[in-house]
């Protein structure tokens, strides 16, 4: 955890910039989030910027750029300050990757039950204190 699917739409390409995205996205979710990167999953798509729509207009009319994240986190590991500082960090980096945002551009932080995903925060932590590998269960 945590699992993170970035939807982006920009005039901009470059064959580095998904794993550009993917790269700045780990990164800040470990430094400002304080998630482990070695167990961050990132999915990143790319949308044609002419099919985007917001405001009435496509992106690609608006010489705009939009992202949607959805990020998956534990529930309350994070502060409401520490996801402020998030969504600020994000929405500056982002601009500098793809280009100016509209302002209809959205990162999403859900908090989700500890136990409530494949192999889940809670068994990492039980294992952690027994000093033990987390496997997943036959079951």
């Amino acid at each position: 955890m945590p699992l993170i699917a970035i939807t982006y739409a920009s005039q901009r390409r470059s064959p580095s910039l998904k794993k550009e995205i993917a790269d700045t996205i780990t990164d800040l979710t470990a430094r400002i989030l304080r998630k482990d990167p070695k167990v961050t999953a990132v999915i990143v798509s790319e949308a044609d910027a002419a099919n985007w729509f917001a405001g009435g207009a496509s992106l690609a009319e608006q010489g705009l750029a939009s992202y949607w994240i959805d990020v998956h986190v534990s529930d309350g590991t994070n502060t409401k300050d520490e996801k402020a500082a998030y969504l600020a960090a994000v929405f500056a980096r982002m601009a500098e990757l793809i280009g100016p945002l509209h302002n209809e551009t959205y990162l999403h932080v859900d908090e989700v039950k500890a136990d409530a995903y494949g192999l889940s925060q809670e068994r990492r932590y039980v294992a952690a204190q027994l000093g033990a590998s987390p496997q997943r269960s036959a079951a």
